[in-house]
């Protein structure tokens, strides 16, 4: 690695590192600082932004934030609440499982806002310390961003993995992520199940409520959404979603039942062509140039693109509930599941087009110098996801940044899917939206953020539940392949 490598890779952490600094759209927005300094610069050839993840995600997200306008969000949390209030005893196993799989379904973790203060409310009641659930669960709401159909990581994985000759549908990584995951998630409730002391015994916690007024604040108003009017309507909304969801993958799997077009693919062993006396194009060059030429460039039909088929029904969804189920579009983009996946979208366009900037430029370099380590030890790379996940707050972000060098560098496709939950790293250092909230849902003060940053109460679920995941993972993935 020359100076000037290092220099600009600098430039690229210091981005990052200002950007979660500010989080929100800073992340996204200061990663354009530190791409306009390596274009102006540095004068490196820019990368290319990930349009079609992009794409997916504001379909998604669209839909999703129209069916909590509509009212449907609301009802999946009642289902969930009535779960937990059925089982309060073991609420620090069944907190993560709610807020997994509603991330599951809605792509976003940041349904956990409306659950957590439930979760809080059935714990103290119960007399649990609530940093056992909460900070499980609040892990579990971004573990299942891996897991979800309609979510930026999944789709990206299989749109980068297809595009790199690893033939993977949608349903084939959610066979290995969803058993990987809940393995993760129940290893790490199982360690959270006695964690710290009881309240009854926490000196600490029982000093602080001989003050009449936080024994009020702690023990006073209950938290619930059992107490709200669901309509019909909203119900209605919530069908249409999960429909819309069931056809998603039904054409994952059986890409036999979708639309084919003509489109262009290299010859087999067609390698150069010469065309003039200055110019040359590969095979593959031609057929992104839509050019045929006979021995070189052959026509065959190609089935529906399943990021299209996503964004298509994603968004007739989305139309449905609007005309049928009473939803206001107004509603929905003041909506946080909306609001939170627009700034998803920044970040990833800035975050995902700083990284490709830098890592398109010196593919050589890396693969001079990573080729041997991932030759031996492939898995290493998952080190490589979580440490950049540590950095940019986005498990879409990781996919669509460094998926494509891991190809490069030659890592075989079975063994990325064997490490793909290890893309959720930013619980490392507790500054994510739902950890901080968790922390202030929390009344009785359990859930911290300790006084040495790095001592939280998300690290060790978080820990717990990303490595078991990966391993569980990579077994899954090696046992397919």
């Amino acid at each position: 690695m020359t100076f000037l490598m290092i220099i600009q890779l600098l430039v690229v952490l210091l981005a990052l590192y200002v950007g979660s600094r500010y989080g929100s759209l800073a992340l996204g927005a200061i990663s354009g600082i530190g791409l306009a300094i390596l274009v102006f610069g540095f004068g490196l050839k820019p990368g290319s932004p990930p349009t079609d993840v992009i794409y997916i995600i504001i379909a998604a997200v669209t839909c999703a934030g129209i069916m909590q306008a509509s009212g449907g969000m609301d009802w999946l949390i009642q289902i969930a609440e009535k779960l937990l209030r059925k089982h309060p005893d073991h609420i620090t196993f069944f907190a993560p499982l709610c807020t997994f799989f509603l991330t599951v379904l809605v792509g976003t973790g940041h349904v956990v806002y409306t659950l957590m203060p439930i979760i809080v409310d059935i714990a103290i009641k119960k007399g649990i310390r609530p940093e056992r659930p909460c900070g499980v669960a609040s892990i579990a709401s971004q573990v299942g961003i891996t897991c979800s159909p309609i979510a930026a990581a999944v789709v990206a994985f299989v749109s980068i993995s297809n595009a790199n000759g690893f033939d993977v549908t949608i349903p084939q990584v959610l066979m290995v992520s969803i058993p990987a995951c809940l393995c993760g998630l129940m290893v790490a409730a199982a360690c959270s199940y006695h964690r710290g002391l009881d309240l009854d015994k926490d000196p600490g916690f029982q000093a602080r409520i001989k003050d009449p007024e936080q024994y009020k604040f702690i023990y006073g108003d209950s938290a619930t959404t059992l107490d709200k009017k669901i309509a019909p309507e909203a119900k209605r909304a919530v069908y249409i979603f999960l429909t819309a969801l069931i056809v998603i993958v039904i054409f994952a799997a059986f890409q036999n039942l979708l639309p084919t077009y003509p489109t262009l693919r290299a010859v087999k062993g067609a390698t150069d062509l010469n065309i003039g006396q200055d110019l040359t194009l590969t095979a593959d060059q031609l057929v992104k140039a839509k050019v045929t030429v006979a021995g070189i460039t052959e026509s065959f039909q190609k089935p529906l693109a399943m990021n299209l088929v996503i964004q298509i029904v994603m968004i007739s969804a989305a139309a449905l509930m609007i005309i049928f189920c009473k939803a206001a579009p107004k509603k929905a983009v003041a909506g946080p599941v909306w609001q939170s996946g627009m700034v998803a979208v920044v970040a990833i366009y800035g975050i995902a087009w700083l990284a490709d900037t830098y890592f398109s430029n010196y593919l050589g370099e890396m693969q001079t110098m990573l080729v041997d380590i991932v030759a031996k030890y492939p898995w290493s790379i998952a080190l490589v996801f979580f440490l950049v996940s540590v950095l940019i707050n986005s498990q879409g972000a990781v996919v669509v940044a460094m998926l494509p060098l891991a190809y490069k560098l030659g890592i075989e496709g079975w063994v990325l899917l064997g490490v793909l939950p290890s893309v959720y790293g930013y619980f490392f250092i507790p500054n994510y939206p739902s950890d901080i909230a968790t922390v202030n849902f929390d009344r009785t003060g359990t859930t911290i953020i300790g006084k040495y940053l790095l001592n939280h109460s998300f690290m060790m679920p978080g820990l717990v539940c990303v490595i078991t995941s990966t391993l569980v993972a990579y077994v899954l993935s090696l046992l397919l392949h």
